[in-house]
């Protein structure tokens, strides 16, 4: 059987030039930051203006929020029209169909994980949108939800099988993102932090490092 061909989404984007390396280094996703207290915020008129070039590829736009009201969710829908919001926070099933309803739009469900019985969580959300993602759970002092480079056991995720294809996230670089493939079998990789150079500032050259160790992988 020929070896599945795993892909990459890039987070929290927030310049033109991090957008560019993304668009040439082949991701299949690429992420914008709406949550107000990440560094990586971005108001969904500046990441309409940036996923500009990014409309006529395969590059996939997805808006990340956490607990997003309706007021944010309907102004996504309108002013940036992403392929798929992601939802990171403590949204609960009917909020998550909810959302998916009021937009049309894929949605994306971040499920944290510290052990294996987080997992589970999954089986709730499975049915209501189109990707899952599995990222280390941050620290109870954290201010955010994700996008701290919290990683988890890998070998957790290893042989488990999903209705939709899933994400896995949270502590991954260009240094270890082969291991980290190797031990969970993602079909998709997320990274954040693990491409910047100081909080919030994504580094052109590791996205392009990145991605180039997710296409040896």
């Amino acid at each position: 059987m020929a070896a599945m061909t795993v892909t990459a989404k890039i987070c929290g984007v927030s310049t033109p030039d991090a957008v560019q390396a993304v668009l040439e280094g082949g991701a299949s996703h690429i992420g914008f930051n709406f949550f107000e207290k990440s560094p990586r915020h971005v108001s969904p008129d500046l990441a309409a203006r940036l996923a500009q070039p990014l409309r006529q590829g395969h590059l996939k736009v997805c808006a990340i929020t956490v607990d997003p009201d309706d007021a944010l969710v309907d102004r996504l829908a309108t002013v940036l029209k992403p392929d798929f919001i992601q939802l990171h926070g403590k949204e609960t099933p009917a909020r998550v169909r909810d959302i998916g309803q009021r937009t049309g739009l894929g949605l994306i469900k971040v499920i944290p994980v510290t052990e294996a019985r987080d997992i589970e969580l999954a089986a709730a959300y499975e049915g209501l949108v189109d990707h899952l993602m599995f990222e280390g759970k941050p620290p109870r002092d954290a201010t955010m939800p994700g996008g701290v480079g919290a990683r988890f056991d890998w070998t957790l995720m290893a042989g488990r099988r999903f209705t939709r294809p899933w994400f896995l996230a949270g502590g991954l670089d260009p240094w270890n993102v082969t291991e980290a493939i190797s031990q969970s079998g993602a079909p998709i990789v997320d990274v954040s932090s693990g491409v910047e150079r100081g909080p919030g500032l994504k580094d052109p050259t590791l996205i392009t490092a990145f991605l180039e160790a997710v296409r040896r992988a």
